[in-house]
């Protein structure tokens, strides 16, 4: 098939939409599905054709999902709209992830966190902070996202760690937070910020059960690493 031709021109059973409508979704290959999203094509090039380059420049959807728009936008045919559409997408998917995973969810280990954390956060490439919610059973009953920062580094105080928590009226929470270098290690100001939340969560009432954080493919728990019981903070 000549690829410069506007899908418009291309026969119904081609064309990414059409094939959409006619075997549903998860037919459809990935660039077909981003080719959807932008709509149009760019100077002698087919959605399609942008798909595809979208993909190539960022080694798939995993890579694109964690860009910025303005860098998406920027590339040769795509600009703003398309860039904010194929982003928005990206979100939405990750949320709809997070929501099938923590819909009734019973936190029982770190790695049940790590899960729903991952979920929200694994393709920032900035730092975030994440307060998962939960009642007197471990269930989860939000999360919340309660601080974005820079590349390396994302200011949070413990009341907007807590001020989530004291509106569902959790028993218990889990505090979460990525590392867009890849790497899970805590640094000083993670193990810093750790202590003060428990201190706190002593005074309010507030079980900290554990500070998860996310890397690339792997996680650590700062629990299970022992610095909650060397701390010896106790509710």
């Amino acid at each position: 098939m000549e690829t410069k031709l506007p899908i418009s021109a291309w026969p119904e059973g081609d064309r990414p939409r059409e094939r959409l409508f006619a075997l549903g979704s998860s037919v459809l290959s990935d660039a077909e599905l981003i080719a959807i999203l932008l709509g149009t094509g760019g100077k002698g090039s087919s959605a399609l054709d942008l798909a595809r380059q979208l993909l190539q420049q960022y080694d798939g959807i995993f890579s694109l999902g964690r860009s910025s728009a303005v860098r998406i936008s920027n590339m040769p045919g795509i600009g703003p709209a398309k860039a904010a559409r194929v982003l928005a997408a990206c979100e939405l998917g990750r949320r709809r992830e997070g929501k099938n995973i923590s819909q009734r969810t019973i936190i029982r280990s770190p790695a049940d966190a790590a899960r729903i954390a991952a979920a929200h956060l694994r393709d920032s490439d900035r730092e975030c902070f994440l307060v998962i919610l939960l009642d007197t059973k471990h269930k989860v009953l939000s999360e919340e996202l309660v601080s974005v920062g820079i590349l390396d580094q994302a200011p949070v105080h413990p009341r907007e760690i807590f001020r989530p928590a004291l509106e569902y009226s959790a028993a218990a929470l889990v505090l979460a937070h990525n590392h867009p270098s890849g790497d899970p290690d805590p640094s000083q100001a993670d193990l810093r910020l750790t202590r003060q939340l428990l201190e706190a969560s002593v005074i309010l009432g507030i079980r900290l059960l554990d500070h998860i954080i996310i890397g690339d493919g792997e996680f650590l728990s700062l629990a299970e690493k022992g610095y909650f019981k060397k701390w010896e903070v106790k509710m």
